[in-house]
């Protein structure tokens, strides 16, 4: 089982923005096996390096969902970046601001990009080979990120959320696609019925541009699986999303 060797802080004083009013907690237990997390003022990154140590291993930024109100920790998050490692990929978890503070996740998940290239030689990763995966509303903090500066090398969203205009299919204005936009993997079950439409909305944008993408659609699956079991072929999303990064050569 792979295992956090460091928590860094994304901020050192110079935090731009604001944190959450309230201090730092776990909701209530659902009774359904998910860490919610909430009211985050202090945005860290927990870095998981990939093992055996050898040449620089491709890195990838995990961005938890949880409708930018709560972060869903453990299924959203550290199980992810297990299943990186298991793969060869380092891993590291963004633990972003919330609730209700999109710019500040922004902020937050720009500066980890930054952190990682800035740290390539001591974690022993490529700073080329930057991916960020995010689920439901992280993916949709992915697709933001990938329009701004400092952008990852490629995305992984997973159910994105609030990426369509209301009533079609068009992307959202605030979300810009063009030639420097990174290359993505999207997956998306059809029986999501609330926000299927991110996921084609965005992969569409990609295509208008040129940039690739590769976009699964599977008929069920619901939202929010994480990569937990489930009775759908939806489940097959990680073997598939394995071998896009080293189809794309992003994992070798």
């Amino acid at each position: 089982m792979a295992m956090a060797q460091t928590e860094f802080p994304l901020w050192k004083g110079d935090m731009p923005g604001e944190g959450a009013a309230q201090a730092e907690g776990l909701k209530p237990d659902k009774g359904d096996g998910v860490i919610r997390l909430t009211n985050v003022s202090e945005p860290t990154l927990a870095f998981y390096p990939a093992t055996p140590a050898g040449a620089p291993a491709p890195m990838v930024i995990v961005c938890p969902g949880g409708g930018y109100n709560i972060l869903s920790m453990d299924k959203e998050g550290t199980e992810v970046a297990e299943w990186l490692n298991s793969i060869g990929v380092s891993a590291a978890v963004l633990k972003y601001r919330c609730p209700s503070n999109r710019e500040g996740a922004l902020q937050d998940a720009r500066r980890a990009v930054r952190m990682a290239r800035e740290k390539s030689k001591e974690w022993n990763i490529n700073p080329q080979r930057i991916g960020m995966l995010g689920f439901s509303a992280g993916g949709h903090l992915a697709a933001a990120c990938s329009a701004s500066v400092d952008r990852p090398d490629f995305t992984v969203l997973v159910y994105p959320a609030y990426l369509f205009q209301k009533g079609g299919v068009e992307l959202v204005d605030e979300i810009r696609v063009d030639a420097e936009t990174p290359p993505a993997f999207v997956v998306q079950a059809w029986d999501d019925r609330k926000h299927y439409r991110s996921s084609l909305a965005y992969s569409v944008a990609l295509d208008a541009q040129g940039i690739p993408v590769e976009l699964h659609l599977f008929a069920k699956g619901g939202h929010g699986y994480g990569l937990r079991p489930s009775a759908h072929p939806v489940s097959q999303w990680p073997t598939l999303c394995e071998a896009w990064m080293r189809e794309s050569g992003f994992l070798k």
